[in-house]
This record gives C-alpha cells, structure tokens and sequence, in this order.
C-alpha cells in the first residue's frame, strides 16, 4: 500500500477511556497485535483473482467487450465498498488518534481478505510508526502494530506536515462534497505542496482532488490525467 501522508493532531493527553487503547497489543518492528474482524464485508474479495484469469484469457483475443465487463464490475464493486464504509475518513482518522498518541499521517480504506478496514498510520513523538485498523461499520478499534520507518522518510514526513494548517479531517470534509472521501495524502513532491484526496461516487467512479493545506480550497487533480497519458504514449 502506497504510504499516504494525512496530518491530524492529538488535542487529547488522555487515552480512550474504558480500556480501548490499552486493549492494543501493540508490538515493536511492525509485530502484530491480534486484530479483531471487521463488521463490513468487501463487496467482491476475490475480483483481483478474476481480474488476473481475465487478463491471461486476453493474451489470446480481443479483451474489449470483456474490458468494458470488468471495469463496470469493478465500478459497481468500489461503489458498493464506498457505500458500506458509513465512518468518514475523518471519523477514522480522529478514532485512530484516540487510542494512539502523535500525529497520523495515511488513512485508506481497504479490503483486506473478505473485509473492509481503514488503515491509518500515526507518527509518534518519539519517530514509532503506529498502523491502526479501524473498523468502517462502527469506528471501533480493531488493532494495530508498529512499524519501522527509514529515518529520512520519516524526516519527510515530518518536513511535509510543518506548516499546514489544514488538518486531514478538515480536508476529507471539504472533498466530502465531491463523493466518498477513501484516502487523503500530502503532496509533498512538488512546489506547492497540497492535500491529495480519493474520492469513489455513487456510480463507482473513482477521481482525484488538490486540497489547498491552507485555505481548505478543492480543486481536480489533473496530473494523474497527464500520468495517464504519459503512460499511453510508450506503447
């Protein structure tokens, strides 16, 4: 999973009363906790298996029919996904923060086997990189681990965050307008950096938005579009 990079600060000192947080097992050098099962099920869990066979039977005949089959199965399958997620990337996010003190810095809602989890990632104080999985049905905390990160991209990481001050929360809201928010990033590759957002629509189409991480303004993401083209002309 590509590392995305989101900010929300921790306003709390105090963990998640109750025992949510300290229910984490949470392990040193990306060791697991046990993570509970997710109340949401992906809408197609084994649509990369079909995908693949369908990819070998096009080696050998004209795959355009079948393309057009596949991406509207894939359409109808991230729309059903989006659909079912009813925590908010924000609401994920601000969960993640609950049980895990620092900054977090990637949200992406995924499916992990026949589940659907958001992932978010939070940086602590002290350079630990905390993955905690939050369930999209309930917002409850289904686990989490550490991970070991190169100290220069953490150093990046921290570099990119310095001086927003548009949170992630704050950017999946004002990308909410656009459709189901399922990842926010932080551009830091270019000259102006800015909040990347993935957003899925009720049809399943899938677009990318620019987040101003100062003035919260939404703009479409029109480089992907030129990737795009970019990769069509080598071949």
């Amino acid at each position: 999973m590509k590392r995305n990079i989101v900010i929300a600060t921790v306003t709390a000192a105090a963990l998640v009363a109750g025992g949510t947080a300290t229910a984490l097992a949470v392990t040193g050098d990306g060791g697991d906790s046990q993570v509970k099962q997710s109340s949401v099920r992906a809408a197609d869990d084994d649509r990369n298996d079909r995908d693949d066979s369908a990819d070998d039977d096009r080696d050998d005949r004209d795959g355009r029919v079948d393309d057009k089959a596949d991406d509207k199965a894939e359409r109808a399958a991230d729309a059903a996904d989006a659909k079912a997620a009813k925590v908010t990337a924000a609401d994920a996010i601000t969960a993640a923060l609950k049980s895990v003190r620092g900054t977090a810095v990637s949200a992406d809602l995924d499916d992990e086997g026949s589940s659907l989890v958001w992932d978010v990632d939070v940086l602590s104080s002290g350079g630990t990189w905390h993955s905690v999985s939050i369930d999209p049905g309930t917002g409850k905390v289904l686990g989490s681990h550490t991970e070991q990160e190169d100290a220069d991209d953490t150093a990046e990481a921290r570099a990119a965050l310095k001086g927003s001050s548009v949170t992630a929360v704050e950017a999946a809201r004002a990308a909410a307008a656009k459709g189901t928010v399922t990842s926010v990033e932080l551009d830091d590759d270019g000259r102006t950096p800015a909040w990347d957002v993935d957003t899925t629509a009720a049809n399943g189409a899938e677009k990318e938005w620019k987040v101003d991480p100062r003035s919260a303004k939404v703009t479409a993401d029109t480089s992907s579009d030129d990737d795009s083209d970019d990769d069509g002309s080598d071949d």
